[in-house]
């Protein structure tokens, strides 16, 4: 069994223990996985693992061993770009009754588009029919990367959903500081309604922007999550050449890209900083490539990681937690160096955390 050692407790500054470490362990080891790249519970205990190829296995059983095909869209998904495929899953917060599924994913017909369906499962969510789908929204692609893809409910009852620029390097096309494109943001918008409606409090429903549009100036927001305790929404946001960065997103917020990347000027001497938000945290290429949104740890298992919000990087494997109440002259402390392709992180029904490996496997937090 693989086992990762990380930091002390003492090291994460907490006073619930003072001398226990915290370690990565298999999850599911009778799971098997190709490329997955999302972990979610349902209330039932029922879990679902989507795998950017455009199948998704569904199983209960403390191991794994039990998985199941939920559903496979294979047949119109385009994963042949590396960032592109089955990207994002989210059960309505009524799918114990209405057995609805939002799915993310770029389609396989030319230009390369990025799409938003509700599917339906008529057998408690056992199976899920390919056949049920009702696209809910499109947004064609100009470049095959930086697609974003995660979609979650939030806390408000609404429907959350990151897209990168548009991809190529750099912004060519401007997306990132363009309010009225639907690239380069996070968008919000309401699924109770077909195909959906706006929240009438979202910031450009009286111009300006796109009114689907709730935070933009984003590079690629690959990973992010609602924080169970407060609500507040963290956000990975991949970098160019240098910064990765964490972002916490607020209604309205521009998050500075392509003015800058990270807290510093993006391919210029001095930009300005008004009307942008600075990350809370960053780290550059010598530490990683790519940043890997997580969750703030709201479990019991590990008492060390408590209120910390963990995130990672999918070149270099490394694991920080930060102080959800640290300010961005605090340092994040890393966790461990796993060596994993970290896709992805995951919560179940307890706050626990799960890292998600490209390669195939998933872990848990342990002390």
């Amino acid at each position: 069994m693989r086992r990762m050692t990380a930091v002390s407790c003492a090291a994460l500054l907490s006073a619930a223990c003072s001398s226990q470490s915290v370690e990565l362990v298999p999850a599911f080891p009778r799971l098997v996985l190709e490329r997955p790249v999302a972990l979610l519970e349902a209330a039932s205990g029922r879990r679902y693992v989507v795998e950017q190829g455009g199948r998704i296995l569904t199983f209960t059983a403390a191991d794994g061993g039990d998985a199941s095909v939920f559903v496979d869209i294979s047949d119109r998904v385009d994963d042949g770009p590396s960032e592109a495929g089955l990207l994002g899953m989210a059960l309505d917060p009524q799918f114990a009754g209405n057995g609805q599924v939002i799915l993310s994913y770029t389609r396989s017909a030319a230009p390369l588009t990025s799409v938003v369906a509700r599917y339906t499962s008529s057998d408690g969510g056992l199976t899920l029919d390919p056949a049920s789908e009702q696209v809910i929204l499109t947004i064609e692609q100009p470049y095959t990367n930086h697609n974003g893809g995660q979609v979650a409910f939030g806390p408000d009852g609404y429907l959350y959903l990151g897209f990168g620029d548009g991809g190529s390097g750099g912004d060519p096309l401007g997306n990132g500081q363009n309010p009225l494109t639907l690239l380069g943001s996070m968008l919000r918008i309401d699924v109770s309604v077909t195909p959906y409606a706006i929240p009438p409090d979202n910031p450009f429903v009286l111009g300006g922007g796109r009114p689907e549009v709730y935070a933009y100036g984003l590079r690629n927001p690959w990973r992010w999550s609602f924080d169970r305790a407060t609500g507040r929404l963290w956000a990975g946001d991949v970098g160019q050449n240098l910064w990765e960065e964490i972002d916490i997103i607020v209604r309205g917020g521009n998050y500075g890209w392509a003015i800058r990347e990270g807290m510093h000027c993006y391919q210029a001497l001095s930009c300005t900083e008004a009307g942008l938000i600075a990350p809370v945290a960053e780290y550059n290429h010598f530490q990683g490539c790519s940043v890997t949104g997580g969750y703030v740890y709201r479990g019991a298992a590990v008492p060390a990681l408590q209120g910390r919000y963990l995130y990672g990087d999918f070149c270099s494997g490394r694991i920080w937690a930060r102080q959800v109440d640290a300010g961005p002259e605090v340092e994040s402390v890393q966790l461990m160096n796993s060596g994993l392709h970290i896709s992805s992180f995951a919560e179940d029904r307890a706050g626990e955390v799960y890292v998600i490996d490209y390669s195939g496997a998933i872990y848990r937090f342990t002390p």
